[in-house]
């Protein structure tokens, strides 16, 4: 007969009664957390709260929209330019978008090398990363001054519903600041790699164990949420 199984000690201890049984649970998940760092942990618990505050919005711009008894502008025509003479709807936005989705694909291929330890490629493709942020926001700062002189405002715009003006500086304004943000993360993350601190172990706030690029990883998790927020914003505001 073989052995009876003993039970080790912890497992027998009484289970707390109500928060402190609740905090025991959580932190006794050893399936969800062991082999999950803090910093990465705690990114997917930001951005599940961003994405309950994006939804929020969208939600808000879809019931405004639906409610609303003006005409809504058609942003085919509002979002037009005049190219050699010809009126081209939804040019800027297309490039725009093309731009944001090409630098998934460049902080992919940055997470790769990162955690290959190729240092120099990590770091220009990181750069790469933030140059395509970087011309992001500069159109979309030019989408921003030629709405407002043409006249939109947060109160009101000349084709229709006032509430089109505050609900495109509001979207597209909260979605901006979270590229600019993810701008300068990449370029403060790329000038560590580029030095080699996550190699010679560097003090430094953002510097990680010896040897491990994790935080690369943790900064292309934040990139790819922002770019497939600006899909959803692309098809509700732009295509509707």
């Amino acid at each position: 007969m073989s052995a009876p199984i003993k039970t080790p000690a912890a497992e027998t201890l009484p289970r707390p009664a109500g928060l402190a049984g609740l905090a025991s649970d959580w932190a006794s998940d050893q399936r969800a957390f062991k082999h999950v760092s803090w910093g990465k942990a705690m990114m997917w618990i930001f951005l599940l709260s961003d994405t309950f505050i994006f939804g929020c919005f969208l939600l808000a711009y879809m019931s405004a929209r639906m409610a609303t008894t003006v005409p809504w502008p058609n942003p085919s025509e509002v979002f037009a330019l005049e190219i050699a003479g010809a009126h081209v709807p939804l040019i800027l936005i297309a490039i725009m978008t093309f731009v944001l989705i090409s630098s998934s694909g460049t902080m992919a291929m940055a997470v790769n090398c990162g955690y290959r330890r190729d240092r120099r490629k990590t770091a220009i493709l990181m750069l790469i990363t933030a140059l395509f942020g970087a011309t992001f926001v500069g159109m979309q700062a030019f989408e921003w001054s030629k709405l407002i002189a043409e006249g939109v405002r947060p109160w009101g715009n000349p084709w229709g519903a006032a509430q089109f003006g505050s609900s495109f500086f509001m979207i597209t304004g909260f979605h901006g600041t979270h590229v600019t943000f993810g701008v300068i993360f990449l370029l403060i993350i790329a000038r560590k790699v580029w030095r080699g601190d996550f190699d010679t172990e560097r003090r430094g706030f953002f510097t990680s164990r010896k040897g491990r690029y994790e935080i690369v990883e943790i900064t292309g998790l934040y990139w790819h949420f922002v770019d497939l927020v600006w899909v959803f914003i692309f098809a509700f505001f732009y295509l509707w």
